[in-house]
């Protein structure tokens, strides 16, 4: 279904979570709506430039890096508690490989009842959608595409746009699975 709702938020499942590395991983994807192999993958040194946050390509799905804008203060707030947390290091711990905290972060999502973390990226489109509109996306009660008056199936679009380049989709066909249609 187009419009389903697949939106999901962190709420007090993230107290279940004792590994501080895969908790600020939860809390990247929530804010800034990043894979799971990206936010694993998080490092300070490399991703911080101040307004935005710059994703490596070997990263990304597809190889394709991209920038996504600091607009929030909880998201400037997180970028914060990680430097704290490892400095300028990476969220995967020195003595450990991806693989390894992979497998910590899924343990520790199964232990806390977090399944299906796509939906924080859900969440983080739908949210930023609202922000960029001033509306509802489809997919949380806002208006449907087919109804919008043309001024406003413009601005639809360039929030899609905007969206799509944030979660790294080339497409930008593919933020329907996020936004509704």
């Amino acid at each position: 279904m187009i419009n389903e709702y697949k939106a999901k938020d962190l709420g007090d499942r993230l107290d279940r979570i004792t590994d501080p590395h895969v908790r600020m991983s939860l809390r990247l994807q929530a804010v800034f709506g990043l894979r799971r192999e990206e936010s694993i993958k998080f490092q300070l040194s490399y991703v911080d430039r101040d307004d935005h946050i710059a994703i490596k390509g070997s990263w990304a799905k597809g190889g394709r890096g991209r920038t996504v804008l600091i607009t929030t203060p909880e998201q400037r707030a997180v970028l914060d508690e990680i430097h704290r947390l490892v400095g300028s290091g990476s969220l995967i711990p020195a003595h450990k490989a991806y693989i390894q905290q992979r497998h910590v972060y899924d343990g520790q999502c199964k232990v806390a009842a977090l399944s299906n973390m796509c939906g924080l990226r859900h969440h983080y489109a739908q949210m930023r959608y609202e922000v960029l509109t001033g509306w509802k996306a489809p997919a949380t009660g806002g208006i449907h595409h087919s109804s919008m008056p043309p001024a406003q199936r413009v601005q639809d679009r360039q929030a899609r746009q905007i969206i799509s380049r944030d979660l790294g989709h080339e497409w930008i066909g593919v933020v329907s699975i996020y936004l509704g249609r």
